[in-house]
Formats: structure tokens, C-alpha cells, sequence
């Protein structure tokens, strides 16, 4: 385990993630290790002290779709004011089945919108039904169906509220871009020291690990003090905690941790990124170093019952199999 200098938290990170990666979970095929995920994990106790570090916490991460939250903050901040669900939709990385697809239409159309508007990248729905269904309609890649686009209709509909051009909304130098990077420094503590361009097209701000799990913990504690419960910060953490479906869907592992345990704020991201944050302000961020998406749902079991919650309300949902021919001939274990 990697020393972690708290001197560093609030500054400039690491920004090679092998840098001091460490093992965070085993894949196991009969009673054999066939490989190693190597990666980064930070445990924060409810008043931010780390209670657990592996690796490197303060490696300088992009968190991905991790950061949606932190942009819904941003977004409510200069003026969007949505209901809890198109809210949790804000935050979502959907299946694009079809209650996500007609909220994001229900999201633009309410703010005079329409999919046109969308300019995130087109892709298939993540649920492999609902891309089989969307095909059998003569349907192709389109952005409504791309699992981002919740977030880039909420940004089109803060472009609405606060007067600003919705052309040109994803990149870098628009108005909504500045006040999402100002949201994001602010809400991790840590200054933004890099930008690219995510997946699906909007600007993406780089923060480290330990960044990441603090402002999870805000988020996690906001809805349940009374003196910041209707901020956006405790809104947002209502809405996805209250609406977990929303932010994932059908057998999605940041929907069935949210349902398991309550209060609780879990965003999934790409590149193997996952965070958390618990009612009582503890949080967890993990990144996988070869940005694999297979060990996160073990890794984030186990750091959440560091962080105390009930193990038995998380294994299952962590229990990943090693399949042969169908069947479970091993396991993914992680190493905390």
C-alpha cells in the first residue's frame, strides 16, 4: 500500500496510473490465478480521513461518467431545475430502454427541445433487448439511444435556463463547460489541470482518486442535513438514490447497489472507474488500472464494507463469476 500525503489531496496528482498500481482483485478459474487487475482504491471515513488506501490515491484520474454528478451539481447551480427523475437521468450512463428514451424526449421537449438538438455521440442502447428492439424498428445508432444522453439533455436544457447558445454546448469554451469545470474543481477540492473530450463528446475534467471519493462523500451526507439537504448537491443525491433505475437500469451493478443499500450514491465510469458516497459521508473511488470494467462490482463490494456497510447487503451484488462453457468455474476475489 502507497503511502498517501495528505498535503497532496487538494493539489496536483499523479497523472500515470500505473504509477504504483497495486492488485485490487484476482480472477480465479479453477482454483488457478489467471490474471491480475492492478489499480488504485481510497476508503474516506466519514470526516474525509482515509481509512483505507491501495496504490497511489492521489493519481490523477479522467473519472469518466463518475463526474456526472458533480456536472448535475454544476448544471442546478445556473439554473436547471428538473424533477428528481429527469434529474436522475442527468446523472445516468442509461440501458437507453424505453423509460430512459422517452424521459430524455420528455427532459428536451419540456425546455423546447428535441433530439435534433443532441449533439453527443450516436450509439446502440447498452441492454443488449433493448438494442435488439431498437433495430427491429429500423432504428440505427442515435444519439437519444447513446447512454449519455441524459446528461447532454440536461446541459442543452441549463443552456435554456441560464440564456446561453445551446450550439457549440460540449466543448471546452462554452459558458456551460467553464461553469461545469468550476463545479468540478470546487466539489473535489482539486484543480482541474487537464481537459479532453469524453466518449461521448462533452468536455471531460481531470481530477485525482482521492478528489473524487471527497466530493462523493459531500454528496452522499447532503440529503441528510438538514442544512444542505435541498442544495443542489443533496438534491442530486436524492434523485439518483431515490431513482437508481434511472442511473443505470435492468441488471446494472450501480442500480443494484443503489436498491441494496439506502441513501446510498454510486456512479459508475468507463475505464474502470467507480464511486461512491454513503448517508453518513464516507465514500470510496476506484480506478482500474487497464480501465477494465470486469473486477469493479467485486473491488466496490468489499471497499464498501470497509467504509461499514453490511457486507451481506453488497456481496451479491459483487459475486462476479469466471464462466466455462456457461457455467461458474471460478471467480473474480478482490485483494482488500
Amino acid at each position: 500500500m502507497a503511502a498517501h500525503d495528505g498535503g497532496r489531496a487538494a493539489g496536483a496528482g499523479h497523472g500515470d496510473i500505473s504509477r504504483d498500481a497495486v492488485p485490487l482483485a484476482r480472477v480465479v478459474r479453477g482454483g488457478l490465478v489467471e490474471s491480475v487487475h492492478t489499480g488504485h482504491l481510497v476508503v474516506l471515513a466519514p470526516d474525509g480521513d482515509v481509512r483505507l488506501a491501495l496504490g497511489d490515491p492521489d493519481a490523477t484520474i479522467w473519472a469518466r461518467s463518475s463526474l456526472k454528478p458533480l456536472q448535475a451539481v454544476g448544471m442546478l447551480r445556473h439554473g436547471l431545475d428538473l424533477d428528481d427523475e429527469w434529474l436522475a437521468l442527468a446523472c445516468a450512463s442509461h440501458n437507453a430502454e424505453a423509460r430512459h428514451v422517452e424521459g430524455v424526449r420528455a427532459l428536451l421537449a419540456a425546455h423546447g427541445l428535441t433530439e435534433q438538438d443532441l449533439d453527443n455521440t450516436p450509439d446502440w442502447p447498452l441492454d443488449p433487448e433493448a438494442a435488439w428492439a431498437w433495430r427491429e424498428q429500423g432504428n440505427g445508432r442515435e444519439p437519444i439511444t447513446q447512454n449519455c444522453s441524459g446528461k447532454h439533455a440536461a446541459m442543452l436544457a441549463t443552456c435554456v435556463a441560464a440564456g446561453w447558445t445551446v450550439a457549440g454546448y460540449r466543448l471546452p469554451t462554452h459558458p456551460l463547460q467553464r461553469a461545469l469545470h468550476a463545479a468540478v474543481a470546487e466539489l473535489t477540492g482539486v484543480p482541474v489541470e487537464h481537459t479532453t473530450v469524453d466518449g461521448c463528446g462533452a468536455a471531460l475534467f481531470s481530477t485525482t482518486l482521492v478528489g473524487l471519493a471527497r466530493s462523493f462523500g459531500h454528496l452522499g451526507r447532503a440529503p441528510h442535513d438538514s442544512g444542505h439537504a435541498g442544495t443542489p448537491e443533496g438534491r442530486v443525491a436524492r434523485a439518483m438514490s431515490t431513482h437508481p433505475w434511472l442511473v443505470a437500469g435492468t441488471g446494472r451493478d450501480a442500480t443494484r447497489f443503489m436498491q441494496a443499500v439506502p441513501g446510498l450514491v454510486a456512479k459508475d465510469g468507463a475505464d474502470g472507474v467507480y464511486a461512491a458516497g454513503l448517508p453518513d459521508g464516507g465514500a470510496v473511488a476506484i480506478k482500474i488500472a487497464d480501465g477494465s470494467a470486469r473486477p469493479r462490482a467485486a473491488v466496490l463490494a468489499a471497499a464498501l464494507a470497509v467504509a461499514g456497510v453490511d457486507p451481506a447487503l453488497v456481496a451479491p451484488i459483487g459475486a462476479t463469476a469466471v464462466l466455462g462453457h456457461g457455467e461458474a468455474v471460478g471467480s473474480v476475489e478482490p485483494c482488500l
